[in-house]
């Protein structure tokens, strides 16, 4: 059974655990900076073992990010990751925020887009390093 729990004290451990797995190429960070400027986050578990996450950055009002949204390849294609994403719109409304903006790659549009009510936007993109 999942449970899906805002803002859990997360140790970089187990953020990274869940990076690496996850995502390809991950090198461990640290995670508490992000996490402590954050409007919030929603992390996903199994048992005690966190297997989703999505982080809410903000600019301070009406503007809400999506980040970071990660489910474990052993977990994937059950609507976790989607919970997720409700679930930190939901944070973002109630922390004031107006808007929810995400980034994606285009093979995550339908994940976006379909599952997630996202609709498609023109936006800009420059990579600084």
């Amino acid at each position: 059974m999942v449970e899906y729990q805002e803002n859990p004290p997360l140790g970089n451990r187990q953020l990274n655990e869940l990076f690496a797995a996850s995502w390809q190429g991950h090198g461990e960070r640290d995670f508490q900076p992000v996490l402590a400027r954050s409007l919030g986050y929603v992390a996903a578990f199994e048992a005690d073992r966190l297997i989703g996450f999505v982080n809410v950055a903000w600019d301070g009002d009406q503007h809400a990010f999506l980040l970071d949204t990660t489910v474990h390849p052993d977990f994937q294609r059950r609507g976790i990751g989607t919970r997720l994403v409700e679930q930190a719109a939901e944070l973002a409304r109630r922390g004031g925020a107006v808007w929810l903006h995400v980034d994606f790659e285009q093979p995550l549009a339908r994940f976006y887009c379909e599952a997630c009510g996202f609709a498609t936007t023109a936006a800009g993109l420059m990579k600084l390093d």
